[in-house]
């Protein structure tokens, strides 16, 4: 039976020292971390998870400010809200929650956000800094599965790591960080031949991929850690990635959904609003 990886207390743990740190800010210098979140639309998940980083950041004693803005919002617009944010020096760290209506580009969007409030750690600069080995702001789900990894003494140099994902939240800054950890990555894909032969040499696979439950046992070596990064809703049971009732006896150690990396998450994004609000981080934008 694997040992279970709990983000939940880790996470726990995390946000009182966030929230203790917080505390020693705002008394020494008067100043209250403050994140602001931009919501497109009335998607039902992304306002359940922009709820979710309020709350958290209530509890922590950082102040959240969330800009909506209708499904149909103009590109311009939300472009000059990042900007308002940008210039605004009590804001220290900017979300753009995603997924964001189709007539939107987050590729011309997320760039518009200053590097130093980039607590998702998308800007252009920020993920250049994490492939070359100096990362500055690290997007917050991969960040905490490193996170995880290192408080349960797991090492990732020398080992064999899969990630099943290549998105640009997850799955390409994921196996960045297990590369600069040392560890041998290979990332799949929706284009991957024998994706089960290929995620059976992993000594630690990252399943990220958005289906189900759809990594059962036979896709895992004996003994290996997985992380489930996947979360979904079925016939109103949270489940994720990975079918967690096979491949608990098959793996050493597994992350359980929810209780693994959604908690880590949020906590890692109040450590980077955090990191945002001590700056200075990296270089400026003229």
């Amino acid at each position: 039976m694997a040992v279970l990886l709990d983000g939940k207390a880790l996470g726990l743990s995390i946000r009182e020292t966030v929230k203790q740190d917080v505390e020693v800010i705002r008394r020494e210098t008067g100043v209250v971390p403050h994140l602001a979140v931009i919501l497109v639309g009335d998607d039902p998940a992304s306002q359940t998870y922009v709820k979710g980083k309020e709350n958290a950041c209530r509890t922590a004693g950082i102040r959240s400010t969330v800009i909506r803005e209708p499904a149909d919002v103009p590109e311009a617009k939300l472009l000059s809200d990042i900007d308002v944010l940008n210039a605004d020096s009590s804001v220290h760290g900017i979300l753009l929650q995603l997924p964001i209506p189709k007539h939107l580009d987050p590729d011309r969007i997320i760039p518009r956000i200053d590097v130093k409030k980039d607590v998702d750690g998308f800007t252009p600069e920020n993920v250049a800094a994490l492939v070359n080995g100096r990362p500055r702001l690290v997007p917050c789900t991969p960040r905490g599965v490193m996170r995880l990894l290192d408080h349960y003494g797991i090492a990732v140099a020398g080992k064999e790591c899969v990630v099943v994902g290549r998105s640009q939240i997850v799955g390409k800054p994921m196996a960045a960080l297990l590369l600069n950890a040392n560890g041998t990555v290979t990332v799949c894909h929706s284009k991957t031949n024998d994706l089960r032969a290929v995620t059976r040499r992993a000594d630690i696979l990252v399943v990220a991929i958005g289906k189900t439950r759809m990594v059962d046992a036979s896709y895992v070596k004996p003994g290996a850690v997985v992380i489930d990064v996947g979360i979904s809703k079925v016939d109103g049971v949270i489940a994720g990635d990975v079918d967690f009732d096979s491949v608990q006896n098959v793996a050493g150690w597994i992350t359980p959904v929810p209780g693994g990396i959604g908690p880590m998450t949020i906590a890692c994004l109040l450590e980077n609003t955090l990191v945002c609000c001590r700056g200075p981080i990296g270089g400026s934008r003229d």
